[in-house]
């Protein structure tokens, strides 16, 4: 089931501390990392104090992206949860008065995205 939701495109919960090993250099003195996910190559995590994607480019993927996003920058998320067809959650995430969201991430249905909301929520309310 893991090698159907990385092909289709959904996010699987990854240890805080095997995030922390490998993104330790990302983060500042006072940062530390709360919640993570990876995403087929691409990894997003929930810090105390930001959201961060790293988004590998290329074919051999030595080439990424780092994007951060404070949490005082967001201006609003959505949540869409996993139905009985639709298998995966989604979430979004506006940035200030984007009409977009600059966030657009789906989760499959083993991740509890009632509790990535609430996480969410205690952050940018």
């Amino acid at each position: 089931m893991k090698i159907l939701n990385t092909i289709l495109g959904n996010a699987s919960e990854v240890s805080v501390e095997k995030l922390t090993d490998k993104y330790s250099r990302l983060l500042t003195d006072s940062e530390s990392i709360e919640l993570g996910f990876q995403l087929f190559r691409d990894t997003f995590m929930f810090t105390n104090k930001r959201l961060i994607l790293v988004e590998v480019q290329g074919v051999t993927g030595k080439k990424a992206e780092y994007r951060s996003f404070p949490y005082k920058s967001m201006s609003r998320f959505s949540l869409e949860s996993a139905g009985t067809f639709d298998l995966d959650a989604e979430l979004k995430i506006w940035i200030s008065s984007a009409t977009e969201p600059a966030v657009n991430k789906k989760f499959n249905k083993s991740i509890d995205v009632y509790a990535v909301q609430k996480y969410l929520a205690t952050k940018i309310l």
